[in-house]
């Protein structure tokens, strides 16, 4: 598909990867509906967002049903039309799910709080978007159709994330069933696993896990937004390309 020829949601729009997608595709010639709970965030990327798409936004939050819904009807009013979604929305909540204190041996376990909050978002939220897009597009028999699923390197396991591990790794697994469930609508499914990628959520991990993890990367960096529209954009553009996830993360091995 032409990046030009997109009308296309993107979730989780007003900072980091979602940003950088969103602009990236107003260049191409897109036209973009933005989304997410940072209201002032959403301003900024149309600030950036500059070429010859159209860029429209609204507030969503996409662990709530309704809401979710309702942007879907609204981008599709917006843009006349809708084709496509990229799945980028997500939130972090780490920590063990059981950890002893080594000095109190006190035992602290992963809040149900935590849990549900990352699979509110990443998963819950993220499916629902999912399913109220494609719904659209085959009611009203717009195709083809792309939808492009976040998950994470996380996906194979990582300590102190039995909450996101969970999320993306059924991203990854239903992005192989919606691409079978949908095929006949005409509409494709893949996703991009990124790995660490410096974005606001990264830069607000502890320093010391942090430096660890780009120790371990074998490229000897992190990861930079654009490395991630890189393949994303193959997943839009590359009409062969279903059902399957492509990990970005320079070698990293969790």
């Amino acid at each position: 598909m032409k990046l030009s020829d997109l009308k296309i949601i993107v979730t989780g729009a007003a900072g980091g990867m979602g940003r950088h997608f969103a602009v990236r595709l107003v260049e191409a010639g897109a036209q973009v509906a933005i989304g997410d709970v940072n209201e002032a965030g959403l301003a900024e990327t149309v600030s950036l967002a500059k070429g010859p798409g159209k860029i429209h936004q609204k507030k969503l939050n996409v662990a709530d049903e309704a809401d979710g819904g309702a942007f879907v009807a609204w981008a599709e009013g917006a843009m006349g039309g809708l084709n496509g979604l990229i799945n980028n929305a997500g939130i972090l909540r780490d920590g063990l799910l059981v950890k002893k204190d080594k000095e109190t041996g006190a035992v602290k376990k992963l809040t149900k709080e935590q849990w549900d909050a990352v699979i509110g978002v990443n998963l819950t939220g993220a499916t629902l978007m999912v399913r109220d897009t494609v719904a659209l597009m085959v009611e009203k028999g717009y195709k083809p159709g792309v939808v492009v699923n976040m998950s994470s390197v996380a996906r194979h396991g990582n300590r102190g994330q039995s909450n996101y591990t969970a999320a993306k790794s059924a991203l990854a697994a239903n992005t192989v069933t919606w691409a079978r469930e949908f095929a006949s609508y005409g509409v494709r499914v893949g996703a991009v696993a990124p790995g660490m990628v410096e974005t606001p959520m990264t830069q607000g991990m502890n320093p010391k896990a942090r430096d660890a993890l780009v120790a371990a990367i074998p490229v000897g960096r992190i990861g930079l937004p654009e490395d991630l529209w890189v393949a994303v954009k193959f997943v839009l553009e590359c009409d062969y390309f279903n059902g399957r996830t492509i990990d970005v993360d320079g070698g990293l091995a969790m």
